[in-house]
């Protein structure tokens, strides 16, 4: 599928303030022609420069598996419409369904500027994308299922992230991310508090 037209890069300096708020992410990794998209809680900031992100990704997935093999992964930002394709990926696991990504109707782009065949790919309808190179620590790999990736791109929608900044108070309502709870459920971004 073609790049979303509301997708615009974030400069790398910037890219950290896409995480911030701390939503529930997409993460998707592709290797030797295979490629997989999971649901992942806790995923976050790390630093600023270079940009680098922390996320969790347990031994029995799939994507782990791509993750480790490729040395690259891709963290994306569901938003509303896609709270229960976020639950299924989540809870259906390619290790047994190798077709999950097709039964729930995932759509997927190539990364703007990156080779499509060595590079992760990319969830439609999602507020923002950020495309990550793994930072070796196979002691935090092991013993903890924690990935650093460094930030060596990043997109996101126009319409709710813009001038490095999100902007859910003036976005439609449909654009806003999730943050998850339990058992199906999420919170929407709320309105901003601004302090001055």
């Amino acid at each position: 599928m073609p790049t979303p037209p509301h997708a615009c890069p974030v400069p790398l300096d910037k890219a950290y303030r896409l995480l911030n708020h701390g939503p529930t992410v997409l993460v998707s990794a592709a290797h030797a022609g295979q490629h997989n998209v999971m649901a992942a809680s806790w995923a976050c900031a790390l630093d600023f420069a270079p940009p680098k992100v922390t996320v969790v990704l347990d031994k029995a997935t799939r994507t782990r598996e791509l993750v480790e093999a490729s040395g690259q992964f891709a963290l994306q930002l569901p938003t509303v419409p896609l709270a229960a394709l976020t639950v299924a990926l989540g809870t259906d696991s390619a290790k047994t369904q190798p077709d999950k990504l097709q039964r729930h109707g995932v759509e997927l782009f190539s990364a703007p500027g990156h080779p499509a065949h060595t590079t992760p790919p990319l969830v439609q309808g999602c507020a923002a994308w950020l495309l990550c190179r793994v930072l070796p620590e196979p002691h935090n790999q092991q013993a903890y299922d924690l990935f650093i990736g460094e930030v060596v791109a990043a997109w996101a929608d126009e319409r709710v992230f813009r001038q490095g900044h999100w902007e859910f108070d003036t976005a439609p309502e449909e654009l806003r991310t999730l943050h998850y709870v339990a058992g199906g459920q999420f919170y929407a971004t709320g309105a901003s508090v601004r302090v001055r």
